[in-house]
């Protein structure tokens, strides 16, 4: 889902709906609960990445399931253990409990950002357009030839 962040209703985050009003959320040794059911995930494999200062590290790439029956890939990073045991939040009435594929490295639910008002939701992320090799950005265009991730272009979600 794309929405407006509840502290800056100029910034969009992308983030996937996890929890709805009334489910109870928790991360326990990594492995996401909904409603004290542990939502099942499979190992794929590593993924090399690189950190902002140019060094090398492997993620581990799950496909989770959610209740609902959508599967997605997630990442757990090696570099973070950030959010890998969490109290349970019950999300409130008229809010929704999102969180970020890459689930060691995102600004989501569990952390500052909370549970987010329905009325900040502003549109459904359908497809991935550009994607780029951190540490590059978008206004790097020379780093393209060697950046852009060209199995992630166009990938709908």
């Amino acid at each position: 889902a794309v929405f407006r962040v509840p502290t800056d209703g100029n910034k969009d985050y992308i983030k996937r709906v996890i929890g709805l009003p009334g489910d109870r959320i928790q991360m326990k040794d990594a492995v996401l609960y909904i409603n004290d059911v542990a939502v099942p995930k499979e190992f794929l494999d590593d993924v090399e990445m690189t950190r902002p200062d140019g060094r090398k590290f492997s993620s581990r790439r799950y496909v989770e399931t959610l209740p609902n029956g959508v599967t997605h890939f997630t990442l757990d990073s090696p570099l973070s253990a950030n959010g890998e045991n969490t109290a349970v939040f019950t999300v409130p009435e008229g809010h929704y409990f999102m969180m970020g594929d890459n689930r060691d490295g995102s600004s989501d639910s569990r952390f500052g950002l909370g549970a987010v008002p329905k009325d900040l939701f502003v549109g459904k992320a359908q497809i991935i357009f550009f994607s780029i090799e951190p540490p590059s950005r978008a206004r790097h265009i020379w780093r393209w030839p060697s950046d852009v991730r060209f199995d992630r272009l166009m990938n709908s979600l």
